[in-house]
């Protein structure tokens, strides 16, 4: 379980499994906690995801070619505040199939600092894997601090003047973090070393997450919790996730998707840069071709919630077999099922479970 798990427990967590890892399903009161994410603040434990260290000679070098998206830039600090952004990635194989997907961080200058790459957990084996053929121990050696540190989400309306009072010191104004582009982050001291507050948009109420040392985090986790936000579970997460129609690896991406499909090209490939793993299958894609189903956010009504690989039927009178549900949720702000799911291509209308839903262009 995560390094914060004495803290979560004191909490009234209810652990569940997923991927092999342990986390908190719940508190107690889902409602509470959706209620809190969309109107107050709630804390998410998201210390499961794997966090690597890449350091060495020229780790840009060896990363450029095998991360898929723009590489970032080293932070900028002024007056006592780091500030940069970090990339979202995929790594594929020469298939263009994807490995994982990750986000990647750049701590420093090039030539000192190194990489920090934040991977679900789903992909954190294949992609070490992966990793080690193609990256020169020389070059560039690659580190799990996953028990090192640890990673929480603040979510919420009022997230931004907890994060900034409690993570930063009031070094950063809650202005300033509500008007950051995701994957932005700050940091009062060298992020290496000291907590990193990065805007994301995995979820769709205003979110940050905060990445540190263990014992920085579970005093901030303390802290978030002392002055009213609530711990909150992968139930919540994940509806406030599809919510926001965020595919996630390991559910709604796996080792046979390719990025096109699931919708992610525009966050996760740098069409600009030089060559990377599958490269040549993007390019053909983009430029000559297209993928035979899409990622589609299909809302269903009030319904029973339908499994994952629950299938979609042709609405045409044929009954063809035209999709798959990834992930569905009740939707609160929807007043319904929403759900995730895979679609033939030029299909504008399916059935789920006897049910025509409408598919959006």
């Amino acid at each position: 379980m995560s390094a914060l798990r004495p803290a979560l427990e004191r909490a009234g967590a209810v652990r569940a499994d997923y991927h092999g890892r342990t986390l908190v399903r719940h508190f107690g009161d889902p409602a509470a906690e959706y209620a809190a994410a969309t109107t107050g603040v709630a804390v998410f434990d998201r210390s499961h995801r794997t966090r690597l260290a890449v350091n060495g000679r020229a780790p840009e070098k060896m990363l450029t070619g095998v991360l898929t998206g723009v590489m970032p830039l080293p932070p900028t600090t002024v007056e006592g505040v780091w500030r940069a952004r970090s990339t979202y990635h995929t790594v594929l194989t020469p298939k263009g199939k994807m490995v994982s997907d990750l986000w990647a961080t750049l701590l420093g200058a090039q030539d000192s600092a190194g990489y920090a790459l934040d991977v679900p957990v789903a992909g954190a084996g294949a992609l070490a894997a992966a990793l080690a053929k193609v990256l020169p121990p020389r070059f560039a050696a690659v580190a799990d601090v996953s028990e090192q540190t640890a990673h929480v989400t603040a979510v919420g309306p009022e997230a931004a003047k907890l994060v900034s009072r409690l993570a930063l010191g009031l070094r950063v104004e809650a202005g300033e973090l509500a008007s950051l582009a995701e994957g932005e982050w700050r940091s009062v001291g060298d992020p290496a070393v000291s907590l990193r507050v990065e805007r994301t948009e995995e979820v769709w109420p205003q979110a940050y997450s905060i990445t540190g040392p263990v014992d920085s985090v579970a005093a901030l986790w303390t802290a978030l919790v002392d002055a009213g936000a609530r711990p909150s579970g992968n139930a919540v997460w994940s509806t406030l996730r599809v919510e926001a129609g965020r595919p996630v690896f390991g559910t709604d991406m796996d080792s046979d998707t390719i990025p096109i499909e699931a919708g992610i090209e525009n966050r996760a490939i740098d069409h600009t840069k030089g060559c990377y793993t599958g490269q040549e299958v993007i390019v053909r894609i983009r430029d000559r071709g297209h993928v035979n189903r899409l990622l589609k956010r299909l809302e269903l009504g009030d319904v029973p919630t339908p499994g994952a690989g629950t299938e979609l039927r042709a609405a045409d009178g044929s009954g063809k077999a035209v999709g798959r549900i990834t992930s569905a949720v009740q939707s609160p702000k929807l007043g319904g099922v929403l759900a995730l799911a895979y679609v033939a291509r030029g299909v504008d209308r399916v059935l789920v479970d006897g049910r025509e839903v409408s598919v959006p262009t």
